[in-house]
């Protein structure tokens, strides 16, 4: 098999790709700072944003590679999100944000695809990107543990569980999952002889220092991945010596970070989440009671499923009575998801889909020689590591892991030596400076939301605010939640429920939602949200509750509210969705005087 070729890349073209690398993979983890109601809206906007830049930059050419397996199943989750709006329930504004977020997918795939300039220096610059992005990481979960009195929640995030790191991204798991990137980042930056001298040493040294942090999270997926790396450094004999060393060293310096970090804690007498997760009854942290759900979800819908994005909404509107007290909205598992969303026949579709361009991707990185090669087989295991973790969690549901583990995947699938033309696609181009001007405009579409939960905004009426945050194109629904869970009416209306409730329903939302159903006449409807709601066994549900006390006399039990009776007959969830069911508060009103009259 010929090498691909290579255009050199001047020093000036070096320094870009290496800002524009760094500014991608670390810019989106490492800011705290976010405005409600998304704690994550901000860090996904830049991530849009600066890995669009980074494709840019590395001037791509669109006229080869091998990633059409890739291309189709991004097609094919489109369709299903425009099914599922078009032809379901799911509100536009969620539709809307799932079709742009695959299509910036598409764009950074086929960015890393067609790679035009020095696979090498490219691959390099993404490698030194998430060394950068992990070491700032490692300090920010340092701080988290050994003196949590120092975050403040704009410039570094407070971690709500105690001696755990959660990183600037606020979740353990995210950080591990930023972690173990670095990781084979460092064994890519190795093998291509980007470390400079000593660098056995200086990737050691990083290695030790992002298991170090991977064990500050606590996360036990991280834990899994660790040993994968040793896995990788066991099987992969085109590995350099040194690397493989370090590879399968990986998991003793995560042991002897765990037992230090353990004796640390005696010691001091402070809290090492480590201890606390080994000490949980339940191993899967619900999982296990969320997969059963979702088996059952799937026998009833095994066909169509429940549509794109509907999952939360099924589950919660379907009787489980040892369900989970946690509001899901996702299954934590990657196959479920697709299964329970979009039926058995489309998943199987959709994950050979994917299991073909990862596949393909690994032999071809194999049969590469030299530092292509090597490169090419990290980027692989970037994008098996992240795949591990979608059986465990929902990563590529934020852009910020699933724009590079699109790069990863479409760097991977790069063509085999075809000759390579003297400029970029300005098409590809185009397109990626479409998704950062797209990126520019959602954040001012976000500015109408964030203002209905801006308290020094208390100048505006509260009904202008939430009137124009559900005129948003990506973000209405929030404001429908804002809307109907506060009382406020809006003149002309006409939302309701009708978009919130396909995002997550709460408690807050599911009281509104049945006290609007028993006003509009639905009572029955309203009497089984009640149930639903009763399962989460919510300590914020006791007031909705509190007139319901066992044990009432007949004369009482006659007087009781609808939400301490049982329904006559368990309605399907799908019954919810009707016209009336999700009837704007006003509406509803209106209704039930026109039937009283």
């Amino acid at each position: 098999m010929n090498a691909t070729p290579r255009i050199p890349t001047s020093a000036p073209q070096r320094t870009a790709l290496l800002a524009a690398a760094i500014a991608a993979a670390a810019a989106p983890s490492l800011l705290a700072y976010n405005v409600a109601p998304s704690p994550t809206f901000l860090n996904q906007a830049l991530a849009f944003a600066l890995w669009a830049v980074f494709v840019v930059v590395t001037g791509p050419t669109t006229l080869r590679g091998r990633a059409a397996p890739l291309y189709a199943a991004l097609l094919l989750l489109t369709g299903a999100v425009a099914q599922s709006w078009l032809f379901g329930a799911l509100a536009a504004p969620l539709a809307l944000s799932a079709i742009a977020t695959l299509a910036a997918a598409a764009v950074v795939a086929a960015g890393g695809c067609g790679v035009r300039a020095d696979a090498e220096d490219v691959f390099a610059a993404f490698c030194w990107g998430w060394v950068v992005a992990g070491g700032f990481s490692v300090a920010i979960a340092a701080i988290q543990v050994f003196a949590p009195g120092i975050p403040d929640g704009e410039w570094l995030a407070i971690s709500g569980i105690a001696g755990r790191a959660v990183g600037n991204l606020r979740q353990p798991n995210h950080l591990s999952s930023l972690l173990l990137w670095s990781c084979i980042a460092v064994i890519g930056l190795l093998e291509l002889g980007r470390l400079g001298p000593r660098a056995t040493r200086w990737a050691a040294a990083l290695m030790a220092a992002f298991v170090f942090a991977v064990v500050l999270s606590a996360s036990r997926t991280g834990l899994v991945s660790v040993l994968m790396l040793a896995l990788w450094g066991a099987l992969d004999r085109r590995l350099s010596r040194p690397a493989r060393r370090i590879l399968i060293g990986a998991p003793l310096a995560y042991a002897l970070a765990w037992f230090a970090m353990a004796g640390w804690a005696t010691l001091s007498q402070h809290a090492f989440g480590g201890e606390a997760r080994l000490a949980e009854t339940d191993i899967s942290s619900s999982r296990f009671g969320i997969w059963r759900d979702t088996l059952a979800l799937i026998r009833m819908y095994p066909w169509t499923g429940v549509g794109w994005g509907e999952f939360n909404l099924a589950w919660t509107l379907t009787p489980f009575p040892h369900r989970p007290t946690a509001f899901f909205d996702h299954t934590h598992n990657l196959l479920l998801q697709f299964a329970v969303e979009l039926g058995l026949p489309m998943a199987a579709l959709l994950t050979a889909l994917l299991v073909w361009a990862l596949l393909r991707a690994a032999l071809q990185a194999w049969a590469t020689p030299g530092g292509l090669g090597a490169a090419r087989r990290c980027a692989v295991l970037m994008v098996l590591m992240i795949a591990v973790h979608s059986q465990l969690e929902y990563p590529l549901w934020y852009s910020y892991f699933l724009l590079p583990t699109a790069w990863a995947l479409g760097f991977a699938l790069q063509g085999r030596g075809a000759a390579v033309p003297a400029l970029p696609s300005r098409l590809l181009a185009v397109a990626a400076l479409v998704v950062i001007g797209a990126t520019a405009l959602s954040l001012l579409d976000y500015r109408r939301v964030t203002l209905i939960f801006d308290e020094s905004a208390g100048a505006t009426p509260l009904e202008a605010r939430i009137a124009s945050g559900q005129r948003s194109l990506f973000f209405g629904h929030h404001a429908d939640y804002a809307a109907v869970t506060t009382g406020v009416k809006i003149p002309g209306n006409t939302h309701g429920f009708d978009r919130a409730v396909h995002y997550l329903l709460d408690t807050r939302l599911m009281i509104a939602w049945a006290e609007a159903l028993n006003r509009s006449g639905r009572v029955d409807l309203a009497r089984d949200l009640a149930a639903r709601l009763r399962e989460f066994r919510k300590s914020d549900a006791a007031e909705f509750f509190a007139p319901c006390p066992s044990g009432a006399t007949p004369v009482e039990a006659a007087k009781r509210p609808f939400q301490c009776e049982l329904p006559e007959r368990v309605h399907d969830w799908r019954e919810f969705l009707a016209p009336g069911a999700t009837a704007a508060p006003a509406a509803a009103a209106a209704s039930a005087a026109s039937a009283a009259n």
